[in-house]
């Protein structure tokens, strides 16, 4: 929880948490300092759902890192059970899961987190926290159990935070596949007067494109 004793709000520091996972103990944010990371939580092991969707979170997971991006999933149940249920997958996908899987048996993270839903399950939902190289929370996300998620909107968020932290700019709807700017990235709107007159000359000047000093895009990187 963060001092208003509820979870943490985009734009806030991820809690700093020591946690058990499958691959040994962790310390958030710390341990992925420099590095995006996406935690993940799922309702539990040996579900049919959160199997699918764990199968297909490896089976991008090189898109991930060559994003800088490390993958953490999350449940209540232990480790034991964890690792069991990673030897089934590997067994009936041959699919081996690689990034770690936190086992909050005692739902501290997941509470703090706000992963719980009395009205839905005592379970975790399927949350995803999306947490930037300074440990920021940049996007946060809730599926009811019921419906599994789609990693491939995952990592194209993923790679849309990137873009407009490092360029300053930002996405339109269905980047980079919008239907009337393609991958063109939105330039932030003036806000003086004096921004006004300088982003109207930059457009007669042809060095931005404007449906008004307002809606100015441009292609990324230039």
């Amino acid at each position: 929880m963060n001092e208003r004793g509820c979870p943490p709000l985009l734009g806030e520091p991820f809690p700093h948490v020591e946690v058990e996972s499958t691959l040994g103990k962790l310390t958030l944010p710390d341990d992925y300092a420099g590095k995006w990371f996406v935690l993940f939580s799922h309702p539990g092991d040996f579900t049919p759902v959160c199997t699918t969707e764990f199968v297909e979170f490896q089976l991008k997971s090189d898109e991930f890192k060559k994003l800088n991006t490390q993958l953490i999933g999350l449940s209540l149940d232990d480790v034991f059970a964890h690792m069991k249920w990673m030897e089934w997958i590997r067994d009936h996908f041959h699919v081996s899961i690689s990034f770690p899987i936190i086992a909050d048996q005692l739902g501290k993270l997941s509470m703090q987190l706000g992963m719980v839903s009395p009205n839905l399950s005592s379970s975790t939902v399927r949350t995803v926290y999306i947490v930037n190289p300074k440990g920021i929370i940049q996007l946060m996300l809730n599926y009811p159990p019921s419906v599994g998620r789609n990693i491939d909107e995952i990592l194209r968020v993923v790679k849309a935070l990137q873009v407009s932290s490092e360029n300053g700019v930002a996405t339109p709807v269905n980047w980079p596949n919008n239907s009337y700017l393609g991958s063109q990235v939105i330039i932030p709107p003036p806000r003086t007067v004096m921004a006004v007159e300088k982003r109207v000359e930059e457009a007669q000047q042809g060095d931005v494109q404007c449906l008004d000093w307002w809606f100015c895009y441009k292609p990324l990187n230039e």
